[in-house]
This record gives structure tokens, C-alpha cells and sequence, in this order.
């Protein structure tokens, strides 16, 4: 009488994934070749002092991708000293302030980040960088503007700006929108660029920080990346 044959291997179960399957080709194998090992990549935050690359492009006939959705963080020019009876709120740009502001509207251009919704503190400081850029920039003065009081006042207190930005953006912006600037202060801005991307950002006066994240919606884009998931993809400056 003839031994049971073994029990055949369990089969592994099929990947759920509905990308196509590569074939495998049935020609004979050569010996593995020894193969060096791989260096792990890392992601290094640099500032910005050319065009960034552009974004591939999606593939043909392939499938839709989600959206990325581009978030700038921009610290208002250098502020004028002021009189003594000129309120903090109040403080003009300086020369030097009104200088830069020109310099990082050429650059934003440059690069083609231009906004169509802008959020702009209600002080005079970043009133005055906004003028500016829209003044140098087409684009920029295309963009829907909205000042916000609560942008000044919320950069001063510990660890609420980031919160209150989200808010903001997803309240004033619409899902077409893919390029939001929020304008205003430290040091709410560089904290708030700093829980986004999960990196030290340090924001002088007039550095934007260049943030994106993925989301069929702004509300989507937020959720799934959290704080530290925005990628930073560097500081511009003046």
C-alpha cells in the first residue's frame, strides 16, 4: 500500500491591490550577482534660491492622482522703529523691509508658487508686504485677499498658531483652490511651519516657508498629513 502523499504548501493569499500584475519571464535564471547595499535616502530641507522643479506630470491613461495642495507661510518685511506713540500694530516697513518684499515677490514668481486665496494679518507691517508683492506680481494681485485680525494676536500666544491657521484656511478657501499664503508674524509663523513639516523652520523677517501636502479637499489635506506630514520644500528669501 502506497504512503499518503505530503500535504500540499497553503497558497498565500492574493494582494487586494487593483494595480496591473507583472508577468514573470519563464527563460532560465543567471546566479544572484552580489549587490551593494543600498544607502538609505533622507530628506533635507534647503532654502530656496532658484526655480523649484516642476511637478511630474500624472501618466497617461492612468489613474487620477490626488491633488497636492501648496501652502505658504510667509513672515511680513522688516518693520520702521515707529514713534513712541505708534502702536506695535501700527509700525510701517522699513526701506530694508520694502526691499525684500520685491525680492521675494520676483522669486514666488519664479518659481510659479503664486496663491489664489491670500490670508493676511490686519497690521500695518503685513498690509504693506502685501501691497508690494501685488504691486510687482500680477498673479499675486489676482489672488482673493482677506484680512485677519485674530492672525496678529495669535502669533504671540504659545502653540495655537498652526491650529488657528487650519481653521482659517479651511473656512475661507474652496476645494478648486490648490495655493493658499497666509501673511503675518512671529513667532506664530515659523512654530506653525516648524508642527507642519515636523522640521526646525526658522523664519526671518520676509521668508516664506513652501509647504505641501496631498487632499481632494483642504479639510482631507490637513487630516492626512497631521503635524510633521506637510513636506517643507524650503525657505525662500529675500
Amino acid at each position: 500500500m502506497r504512503a499518503p502523499a505530503p500535504p500540499l504548501p497553503a497558497l498565500l493569499s492574493r494582494s487586494c491591490s487593483s494595480g496591473p500584475r507583472l508577468l514573470l519571464s519563464s527563460s532560465p535564471r543567471a546566479p544572484p550577482a552580489r549587490r551593494p547595499p543600498r544607502a538609505v535616502a533622507r530628506s533635507v530641507s534647503v532654502s530656496v534660491e532658484a526655480p523649484a522643479a516642476a511637478a511630474e506630470p500624472a501618466v497617461a491613461g492612468g489613474p487620477s492622482t490626488t491633488p497636492r495642495r501648496r501652502l505658504i507661510l510667509l513672515r511680513h518685511g522688516e518693520s520702521a522703529a515707529g514713534g513712541r506713540s505708534t502702536r506695535d500694530h501700527d509700525r510701517p516697513l522699513s526701506k530694508a523691509g520694502r526691499a525684500d518684499a520685491i525680492s521675494v515677490s520676483n522669486k514666488l514668481q519664479q518659481m510659479g508658487w503664486i496663491p489664489e486665496l491670500i490670508l493676511c494679518s490686519d497690521a500695518m507691517r503685513t498690509k504693506e508686504t502685501l501691497k508690494i508683492l501685488q504691486e510687482h506680481v500680477q498673479g499675486l494681485s489676482q489672488a482673493v485677499v482677506h484680512f485677519i485680525p485674530s492672525f496678529y494676536s495669535i502669533a504671540a500666544m504659545d502653540g495655537q498658531t498652526a491650529e488657528h491657521l487650519q481653521k482659517a484656511i479651511c473656512e475661507y478657501s474652496s476645494d478648486e483652490i490648490l495655493t493658499v499664503m497666509c501673511m503675518g508674524h512671529n513667532k506664530g509663523w515659523e512654530e506653525a511651519a516648524s508642527m507642519f513639516s515636523g522640521d526646525s523652520v526658522v523664519l526671518k523677517t520676509c521668508n516664506a516657508a513652501l509647504l505641501e501636502a496631498a487632499g481632494k479637499s483642504w479639510v482631507e489635506a490637513f487630516s492626512l498629513a497631521g503635524l510633521g506630514g506637510w513636506k517643507l520644500h524650503g525657505i525662500v528669501k529675500p
